[in-house]
């Protein structure tokens, strides 16, 4: 199985991105991993910035990707159950599985329709940035969960 990150924005943070581009090697061993940054939009008018990135997301997925989109209305999972979801995605044959986090003004109705699952990482407001490094600890946490290695101890 293939992962596809898609977000919105680049990761400006040095530190946020030396911590993702660390995750991102770490979850190489299990699995290979693209990301995919969409420009953000700069309008004032939160439902046009929206479509406009909607539009930009929906079209970096495939068709057959099972989409997993972060949103704050989403489930909140523990690291096992997340390691469960992945591990059911691997299982059940999954090629690709498409991460999809949103910018600023969140995710158009058009994205939140192509999601499988909708994840929240926490009741917490985060910064997009910090929230990339979050997922991806978490995603190689299920990793080493699913492999039965001490990481996640």
């Amino acid at each position: 199985m293939r992962l596809h990150f898609v977000w919105i924005g680049k990761t400006k943070d040095r530190r946020c991105a030396a911590l993702i581009e660390d995750y991102l090697a770490r979850i190489e061993h299990f699995a290979s991993s693209e990301v995919t940054e969409i420009r953000d939009q700069k309008a004032a008018d939160e439902k046009r910035v929206k479509q406009a990135e909607g539009s930009k997301l929906v079209s970096a997925l495939e068709r057959d990707d099972f989409v997993v989109l972060l949103d704050e209305g989403g489930t909140e999972m523990s690291s096992k159950e997340l390691a469960s979801l992945i591990d059911q995605c691997q299982i059940g044959g999954v090629r690709r599985l498409g991460i999809v986090v949103g910018g600023f003004a969140g995710v158009s109705d058009e994205v939140r329709g192509k999601a499988n699952a909708r994840l929240s990482l926490s009741r917490l407001t985060l910064p997009h940035e910090l929230a990339r490094v979050v997922l991806l600890e978490q995603i190689y946490r299920a990793f080493t969960l699913i492999a039965g290695l001490p990481y996640h101890r």
